[in-house]
């Protein structure tokens, strides 16, 4: 099998070399994925094509809407209703663009707009110029594509390879569209690890979505997991995409493993969500990291405003300059409920989500609302330069509404940023990557759910952490101290609700972070009063607030080095300059 995949992607691929001159390296993708697709979807429905056209000209004929009977005859999620194929249409040299066109257009609505998203026909107008729109045609009508001979699963792995390694050819783009498959790998692991009893019953069904759909990396490498732990298991897979040309490759991608296109949505999720009121068993996602949100502003105003808790946006909106937190209320919306068996979902965002924003800010509120409902399970920091676009660092966050009694009011963290080896050759930022063995230990740490501590450089540093959801919480107080007069006297109010009380000097304002397992009235007598006997709280500006700071969790205190040892090495390093001026000198 894998030999047949590697000459079947290495001779579709041997169409750049037709293309070398008149194309960037870049752009071969637009000619090539396409062109695949058609030719498997010719391959797909050659046997049913007598019986489709019968079935066609039958149902036309009593007036009737031909389309669920043409869906029936071809047993398949689409149909073509042109007498011609790819191998007729090698019979007509002259007009071979005029009739690739006409067979497109034969192709049941779902699949044209993949080809049409793909904007297919600028790529014939364009091969038609070069005069190698006959030359291509004819090298896709000679591969066989037929289901008997390449199955869906060697036809999924052939596309994503070709997928692959277009990303790669095209750096520029590949990381907004593209999600290193190890890191796909951990989180698909993170994802069933609780549930692999459950996944190897025989014909289970679940459902896995993903918002920012992509080329549909996640959605694939899900489903291969799950065949491999059950090949009787079936995963129905939903998306969304913003990208027309992604849109078209991972639409085409799940055309070519036998789903259901109808499932994959064009638009943008967070203001046009195309599978409103559907909820899922699993999601996964990698939306685009801080990225901003002014265009899409009103509609998702409007949603927080007129549905608040009814809608995706309740628990509070974000900074319009980072979006991310929306993607994580959006998943959460999607849940299925946990009365009807619940959802588990995974996301990865970078660090700003964790702690951005004070008490009271939309950023907090929405920890706030995901830490108080019990629905974060685990963090997990991932290395810098794991992704294609970007150095920083990334998180993976796991969440469910239907925890393990175990996990219940508690939240686990990983610091999984040591965990990688270097890669042979860099992909834009990408320079590292996770190895199986990565993957399985910090699942392992994971499935385990312990506090763990491994030995470096001698010393014990901390891996794993177990916190209660509620640590992560803080009141903010506000501290006021008295204004007073040249004489030093405290200035008491002269009117309403301050009358005879001091008036606070806003210049001696301040605020201090009260953890929420800490008494606010100890908390003040103990770490305020004895620094400023006059103070008091202003109880009616007390907001409650959530951050998880990450890296302090992980800290781990090095103490500096002995100042004889430092004196050491500074008179090395003077004995050395003194040397090299001396030999300058000399």
């Amino acid at each position: 099998m894998a030999t047949q995949n590697t000459n079947l992607s290495s001779f579709i691929w041997s169409v750049a070399d037709l293309l070398r001159g008149d194309y960037r390296q870049s752009e071969y993708g637009k000619v090539i994925l396409p062109f695949t697709v058609l030719r498997r979807l010719d391959c797909v429905l050659q046997a049913t094509k007598v019986e489709v056209l019968a079935e066609k000209a039958l149902r036309e004929k009593a007036g009737l809407n031909p389309e669920p009977f043409l869906l029936r005859k071809s047993g398949q999620f689409f149909y073509n209703t042109s007498p011609l194929d790819l191998k007729k249409l090698m019979g007509d040299q002259d007009h071979i663009g005029e009739n690739l066109r006409a067979y497109m257009q034969a192709f049941s609505p779902a699949v044209r707009d993949i080809f049409e998203s793909f904007e297919f026909h600028t790529q014939i107008d364009k091969l038609a110029k070069s005069g190698l729109l006959y030359m291509v045609t004819e090298k896709f009508a000679t591969i066989d594509l037929h289901p008997d001979v390449v199955s869906n699963a060697e036809m999924g792995t052939v596309f994503e390879e070709l997928i692959r390694k277009f990303a790669e050819l095209s750096n520029e783009t590949a990381g907004e569209h593209f999600t290193p498959r190890e890191v796909i790998r951990l989180m698909v692991n993170l994802l069933f690890i609780e549930d692999d009893a459950a996944l190897t019953k025989p014909g289970v069904v679940r459902s896995l979505y993903d918002p920012t759909a992509g080329t549909g990396g996640m959605l694939s490498v899900a489903g291969e997991h799950l065949a491999s732990l059950n090949p009787d298991a079936r995963l129905v897979m939903y998306g969304q995409e913003l990208n027309p040309e992604s849109y078209a490759i991972c639409k085409a991608d799940m055309l070519i493993k036998g789903q259901d296109i109808a499932n994959i949505i064009f638009g943008n999720t967070l203001s046009a969500d195309g599978l409103n009121g559907k909820v899922f068993d699993y999601s996964l996602s990698n939306p685009p990291f801080g990225v901003e949100w002014k265009k899409i502003e009103k509609e998702i105003r409007k949603e927080a405003e007129t549905m608040g808790f009814n809608g995706r946006f309740g628990p509070g909106l974000p900074r319009v300059s980072d979006g991310s937190l929306l993607f994580l209320l959006h998943l959460v919306a999607k849940m299925r409920p946990a009365v009807d068996g619940g959802s588990r979902f995974g996301i990865v965002l970078n660090g700003s989500p964790l702690f951005t924003g004070g008490a009271g800010s939309g950023e907090s509120e929405i920890r706030r609302y995901m830490l108080e409902s019990d629905l974060v399970e685990a963090i997990i920091a991932l290395p810098t330069d794991m992704f294609y676009n970007t150095g920083i660092s990334t998180y993976v966050w796991i969440v469910s509404n239907r925890k393990p009694a175990a996990r219940k009011g508690k939240v686990q963290l990983i610091d999984a940023s040591s965990f990688w080896q270097k890669m042979r050759k860099s992909l834009g930022s990408k320079r590292k990557e996770l190895s199986a063995e990565h993957i399985d230990d910090i699942t392992r740490l994971f499935g385990d759910f312990k506090e763990v501590s491994r030995q470096v450089d001698g010393s014990p540093v901390p891996i794993s952490r177990i916190f209660a959801n509620d640590a992560f919480g803080y009141h903010t107080i506000t501290v006021e101290r008295p204004e007073r007069d040249e004489a030093g006297q405290v200035v008491l109010g002269l009117k309403g609700k301050g009358k005879g009380k001091p008036v606070a000097d806003t210049s001696l304002r301040d605020t201090e972070n009260v953890p929420l397992s800490d008494d606010i009235a100890a908390y003040f007598k103990r770490e305020v009063l004895p620094h400023a006997p006059d103070a008091w709280i202003d109880t009616e500006k007390t907001k409650v607030g959530y951050e998880i700071p990450f890296n302090r969790h992980f800290y781990v205190f090095k103490p500096p080095r002995a100042l004889t040892e430092i004196d050491a090495e500074l008179k090395g390093v003077t004995d050395r300059i003194l040397n090299m001026i001396n030999g300058l000198t000399a």
